[in-house]
């Protein structure tokens, strides 16, 4: 006798589990996506995990399989494959090794911000991680070819580079603390080169736009101008918290017999401050716009409405991933 299945095929895993429309559902969905633990899984659970949702997503409940199981399998995929191509993500690009790389990463340029060539090489080491995770979280599944990726990388770099020692020199006769916030001015300013310019050929080629049921019906440009400039702001507001507060802390600490007395606790410090700071920046500056965002048609490229109009004439809102 066939067992029934314990689940109805009927569960729409396409979506993330909770309301995305809400801030506090988009919050739930990407503390889930950005969990640091999911580097740790093996590439058998990923693999099954893979499986499970594909399967499902054919029609095909495993037998036991319980709804709590099936959003932790959907979870564990959506963390390690890219959702346009299908494929496993460079693990250092994936959300969920933003903390852990930022944390590293930030504590260090906070740390080793008072030397030319330290400034040099900590921010060439961000825009580097930066560039990897830009290119890991597009959006559109069209190919990027090698050239473009290193001219993108180069330019990135060197504008974050060009930018923090320009104002590195502006802020050399001025109180200490302002000095502080040299490398978050650096980290914003490099956002708004190295985004655009690694996802350059969504801004040229435009990415898929779809119906409510992800129909696809064409590729704009415009949803990708709009896509590129959510994720600078998100990824600006991500970094704010971890740059502007732990400088605060460690101004008044070194003024402390403490760190006075044990100065080799100052990186460790700081990189701990940074990392408590991004373990909620992270997935809370994620949740600012909706992954699967939208625009009106009306906004869209005159040629682009045109097509759209062709397929259903009264479609009104069209539909994007807007990338991480």
């Amino acid at each position: 006798q066939k067992m029934p299945p314990s689940l109805p095929a009927t569960i729409n895993i396409q979506e993330p589990r909770w309301d995305q429309s809400t801030f506090q559902g988009r919050a739930k969905h990407f503390f889930m996506v950005t969990d640091p633990r999911n580097l740790l899984l093996s590439g058998a659970t990923l693999e099954e995990a893979r499986r499970v949702v594909e399967d499902y997503r054919a029609g095909t409940v495993h037998p036991g399989l319980t709804e709590d199981q099936l959003w932790r399998a959907k979870y564990i995929y959506d963390s390690a494959f890219h959702p346009d191509t299908g494929e496993k993500m460079i693990l250092v690009g994936r959300m969920s090794a933003q903390v852990p790389m930022n944390m590293t990463i930030t504590g260090c340029m906070l740390t080793f911000y008072r030397t030319t060539p330290a400034v040099l090489f900590w921010q060439w080491v961000n825009q580097s991680f930066n560039a990897i995770v830009n290119y890991t979280n597009r959006s559109g599944d069209a190919p990027i070819t090698p050239s473009q990726l290193g001219t993108a990388y180069v330019s990135a770099t060197t504008g974050a580079v060009v930018t923090a020692l320009g104002l590195k020199s502006l802020t050399k006769h001025l109180p200490a603390i302002i000095g502080r916030y040299v490398p978050f001015a650096a980290v914003a300013a490099a956002n708004c080169i190295n985004i655009p310019l690694m996802r350059q050929r969504e801004l040229k080629l435009g990415i898929p736009v779809t119906d409510e049921n992800g129909n696809r019906l064409g590729e704009s440009t415009a949803a990708a101008q709009k896509a590129i400039f959510q994720v600078v702001v998100s990824r600006i507001g991500m970094a704010a918290p971890a740059m502007a507060i732990p400088p605060v802390i460690m101004n008044i600490l070194e003024k402390r017999a403490f760190l006075k007395r044990y100065p080799y606790l100052n990186a460790p410090l700081q990189v701990g401050l940074v990392g408590l700071c991004l373990v909620f920046a992270t997935p809370l500056c994620c949740a600012l716009f909706p992954q699967k965002s939208s625009m009106p048609v009306s906004s869209l490229e005159p040629e682009v409405q045109d097509q759209i109009r062709k397929k259903d004439r009264w479609l009104e809102t069209v539909y994007f991933n807007k990338g991480l």
